[in-house]
Formats: C-alpha cells, sequence, structure tokens
C-alpha cells in the first residue's frame, strides 16, 4: 500500500511541477515585455501566470505576479483595480508564510500611496515593508530608497540624499542595475532641488547610460524628463523642448498619465519662456487635466501654478486667480497632511504668486488715471502696518494685503472722464462712482479666494456710524479689515494730488481724518494715529 501511495503522490505531484514551471515562465516572459515598455503585452503575461499559479497552487508565482500586474495596471491608470491587485499578492504571500513577497508588496502599495499623494500613508506602509523583509538586502534597498522619496517631497533633501545613498549601495551590493539605475535617478532629483544643477546632470546621465544598457523603457523616460528641469534651469529651451518630447513619446507609449502631465507642464514652461504663448497655455492645460485623471494631486497643483502664472503674463487676471486658486486649493490638501512640510513652503510660493498677480492687477486699474499712480502699493502698505498694530495675524495681513491691492478694481467698471474730471463730480457722477465697491465684487464672482478679501472689496467705504456706502453698514457690521483698508485709502487720497484739488500736507489730512473721527472704530482709529505718525518719523 505504502508503494502505490507514493506512486499515486509522484503521479499527482508531475502535473503541478509542471503547471508551476510554466507559470515561472509565463512570469519572466511577462516581466520581459513589461521591462521594455509593451505594457499590454506584459499584463497579458501576467495574467497568464496568474491562472497558471493559481492552478498550480504556486502561491509565490501568484504573488508576484499580481504585484507586477498591479504596478503595469498603476501606470496605465487604473489605480484602483492596480491596488486591489496589490493588496491581494500581499495577501497570497502572508497565507504561503513569505515575508519577503508580503514586504514587496507593501512597498508596491506604499508605492501608490506617494503617487496619490497621501504620504502620511506611504511612509508607514514602507515602515512596514521594511519591518518584514526579513533582512532581504534588496529589498530593504528599495524601501530605502522609497522613503527617501518621501523625505525629497517633504523638503528634507539631507534625509533624502541619506536614503538614496543607501539605497545605491545596496543596489551595487546586489548586483541590481535597475535598483541602481533607479538610485541615480532618485539623487538626480534631491542635488536638483538643492540647485547643484551639474551634479543633478550627472546622475541623470548615469541612470539614462545604465537604462538604456538593460533596455528598461520606462526608467530611460524618466531620467530625460527629470534632466530637463536642469536644462530649464540653465536656459537651454530647444534642449529641453527636445529631451520632454522624447520622454512625452516614452510615456505615451506606457500609457503612464501622470509621467505625461509632468512631460507637458515641460514644454508648457518651455513654450511659455520662450514666447509662444498660445501653445503654452494648449501644453498645461493638458497637463492640468491628465494630473486630474491620474489623481497627481502634487502634479496638478504645480501644472496650475505654471498656468496661472502664464495667464498672468497674458493679462488674463481673473483667469490668473482662479487657476491660482485651483493650485492652492491642491496644495493645501497636501498640507492637511502633516507629513508634507515642504507644502508649506510650496504654499508661501505660491502666495508669492498671488500678491504679484493682485498687485499687478491693481496697478493696471490705475493706469487709466495718472493722479493714483502707486495708491494701492502705498494703501497696502499703510494697511499692513495698521494690521500689525492691531495685532493681526499672518493670515489677517496677507487678506488686508490682497484687500489694499483689489480695493479699487471695480473701478475698471466707471468711465474715464468720471475717475479724471477736473472738478466736483455731479450728484449722477458720484452715484455711478459709489457703484465701484459693487462692481468690484461682481468682478471677483466667480473666483473663490483662499483669503476672504471680497469683504473688503464691498465694503472699504463704509462708515461705522451708517454715513459709508454701499449697504451703510454700521458699527461691528463692517469687517475689521475693511475699517484698516477704508481709513488708509482716506489718508493716502488726501496726501496725493487729486484731479479735482492738489494734495494735503500729512498734518492737514490727519486733522481731517480726526474730523471724521466718528467714521471709524476706536481702534482701528488710534492704531492709525499712531502708525501714520510712525512713519513720518521713520522717515
Amino acid at each position: 500500500m505504502t508503494g502505490r501511495h507514493v506512486a499515486i503522490a509522484a503521479a499527482a505531484l508531475s502535473p503541478f511541477s509542471e503547471s508551476a514551471a510554466a507559470a515561472r515562465d509565463a512570469l519572466g516572459a511577462a516581466l520581459v515585455h513589461d521591462l521594455a515598455g509593451r505594457l499590454a503585452e506584459g499584463a497579458a503575461g501576467y495574467e497568464e501566470a496568474i491562472a497558471l499559479a493559481e492552478r498550480a497552487h504556486a502561491d509565490d508565482v501568484l504573488s508576484e505576479a499580481l504585484r507586477r500586474l498591479s504596478f503595469v495596471r498603476h501606470r496605465q491608470g487604473d489605480a484602483q483595480t492596480a491596488r486591489a491587485l496589490c493588496d491581494r499578492s500581499h495577501a497570497v504571500a502572508v497565507a504561503a508564510g513569505r515575508p519577503v513577497l508580503a514586504a514587496e508588496a507593501l512597498n508596491i502599495a506604499g508605492v501608490f500611496a506617494l503617487q496619490r499623494g497621501d504620504f502620511e500613508a506611504a511612509r508607514a506602509t514602507f515602515s512596514r515593508a521594511a519591518a518584514a523583509a526579513d533582512g532581504d538586502p534588496a529589498l530593504l534597498a528599495k524601501v530605502e530608497q522609497n522613503l527617501g522619496i518621501v523625505a525629497n517631497i517633504r523638503g528634507d533633501l539631507s534625509a533624502a540624499h541619506d536614503h538614496y545613498k543607501r539605497s545605491l549601495d545596496a543596489f551595487q551590493g546586489a548586483g541590481d542595475e535597475r535598483g541602481c539605475a533607479l538610485a541615480y535617478n532618485n539623487l538626480g532629483l534631491v542635488t536638483a532641488d538643492s540647485q547643484r544643477w551639474d551634479e543633478a546632470d550627472w546622475y541623470y546621465r548615469l541612470c539614462l547610460r545604465m537604462a538604456t544598457r538593460i533596455g528598461d523603457v520606462y526608467l530611460r523616460g524618466l531620467a530625460v524628463m527629470n534632466r530637463t528641469e536642469v536644462l530649464l534651469a540653465r536656459s537651454r529651451f530647444d534642449e529641453a523642448r527636445a529631451d520632454a518630447e522624447t520622454a512625452l513619446a516614452i510615456f505615451e507609449q506606457l500609457g503612464a498619465t501622470r509621467h505625461m502631465s509632468e512631460t507637458h507642464r515641460v514644454l508648457g514652461v518651455v513654450e511659455r519662456e520662450t514666447g509662444a504663448l498660445d501653445a503654452a497655455e494648449e501644453q498645461l492645460r493638458t497637463a492640468v487635466r491628465l494630473a486630474d485623471e491620474a489623481g497627481a494631486s502634487l502634479e496638478e497643483a504645480e501644472a496650475s501654478r505654471e498656468l496661472a502664472l502664464l495667464l498672468q503674463r497674458l493679462n488674463r487676471n481673473q483667469d490668473a486667480l482662479r487657476t491660482l486658486n485651483d493650485a492652492h486649493r491642491l496644495f493645501g490638501r497636501l498640507e492637511a497632511r502633516r507629513d508634507m512640510v515642504d507644502v508649506g513652503g510650496k504654499l508661501a510660493d505660491l502666495e508669492g504668486a498671488y500678491l504679484r498677480v493682485v498687485r499687478e492687477w491693481g496697478q493696471s486699474i490705475e493706469t487709466s488715471d495718472s493722479y493714483t499712480h502707486g495708491h494701492c502699493e502705498r494703501v497696502a502698505t499703510y494697511s499692513v502696518r495698521l494690521a500689525q498694530a492691531l495685532g493681526l495675524d499672518d493670515v489677517e495681513r496677507t487678506t488686508v494685503r490682497l484687500g489694499a491691492y483689489l480695493h479699487d478694481v471695480g473701478k475698471v467698471r466707471v468711465p474715464l472722464e468720471i475717475l479724471n474730471k477736473p472738478g466736483k463730480l455731479t450728484d449722477d457722477e458720484f452715484a455711478l462712482m459709489k457703484k465701484h465697491p459693487e462692481y468690484g465684487v461682481e468682478l471677483l464672482a466667480g473666483i473663490e479666494f483662499p483669503w476672504d478679501i471680497k469683504p473688503i472689496i464691498r465694503s472699504h467705504h463704509e462708515r461705522v456710524d451708517g454715513s459709508g456706502y454701499p449697504d451703510r453698514l454700521r458699527g461691528d457690521e463692517i469687517p475689521l479689515s475693511a475699517q484698516i483698508i477704508g481709513i488708509a485709502d482716506v489718508y493716502d487720497a488726501l496726501t496725493t494730488t487729486r484731479s479735482y484739488r492738489p494734495a494735503m500736507t500729512h498734518d492737514e489730512a490727519v486733522a481731517e481724518i480726526r474730523r471724521c473721527e466718528r467714521h471709524w472704530r476706536p481702534d482701528v482709529f488710534a492704531a492709525f494715529l499712531r502708525t501714520v505718525n510712525e512713519k513720518i518719523a521713520d522717515g
């Protein structure tokens, strides 16, 4: 009986072994297609390997094929399917008692979290992968690399560089050329972020050379695309355009939507900086759309910022502000994750862009009236001093500054003959002039600012005693920020020459404002007197 059972068992194992071998062969063939950028063929091969591995109960092949297929699906833009496949790969590996394969799946899951902008989840998942790696040096090298990416995004460039160097050393020790190429690419990224352009260029060239030698099309695309940052920094726009077009062709072949977005952004910047503004807008809008389709919030935010700068150059200020708002919303969503330290820096850069757009728009309004040149800038300066004296925080001071730049935006709808009239306005003319706060709010109706500036624009001519316009608000009905800008506006109007009267001296202007003290909140009035006299004392 024993011999018979052994014979049966041997007979049962034979097709099992053959099926497992077939699954491994299918996995190997799929990997060749994958590395060559033939994603459809690679995906079909992985699916075949999955089917064969399921029949053979070859859990190691099944877990790896599921993981690799998940990465292909992610590159093709099907994030939901990719995550489901990766989760299944992890579950199969855990059930089979294969810790390294389980850690590999966790590593890929961390990559997915990273690319959708969930950086806290990415870091936690990479840490789980490292703990589960069972000391496997090749896997630990990958995890080090991915932890470096998280640190890089957070703006901790020193930590990122250390992670990348450790991963490079590990990959070199393991003889893993693809891993080395990835490490070179990432060292290029971190040195470029440090503006060490020669070093970054050297790393990208090493990555490109190695990726070409091993036939990894995806890595070639990454190296070529990322090197464009070096070329842009050096104003070598023709080379940057050529490299971006090369990278775009690779990513289109791969169906890598997120990276297609990045290359369109580069092409948009190139066209903008070389004066082809219509082409730049087309490229940047494509970049925004593709990033949105890929769920790549960081790439969408950065493309939106570049588009806003283009729209500003085209003097399409309202469109520029709407687009800046989109970028601010996206960066703000990322900042809500506490580990995204560097988003604070990106938001600061973005707020600088806001100020430039709003300042230039405010200045453009003044060009229609030679007497008010520099008015918005001066009102902004006085108002921020007042806001500081009143103890307003950074966000409130930014709100005041932006509101000051745009407080008179509605005057673009007031006829020039009224704005520049040398004598007293008629009642009808003054009634039309008094509409400019409402016109300003109407002009900005489609823009949802991150700062509450519309009440400033509408209410900067309201007075505490109810004598103002357009709504005859009283007392605390008037926003504090509007009162601040209102008194600064009056002071600047009194101390500058206008078409209908000469400028007053400082003392005359302060005396006039004292005469109208009932118009202002006591704290605003007191802070005004203190700051305006400090300004005079400072010269």
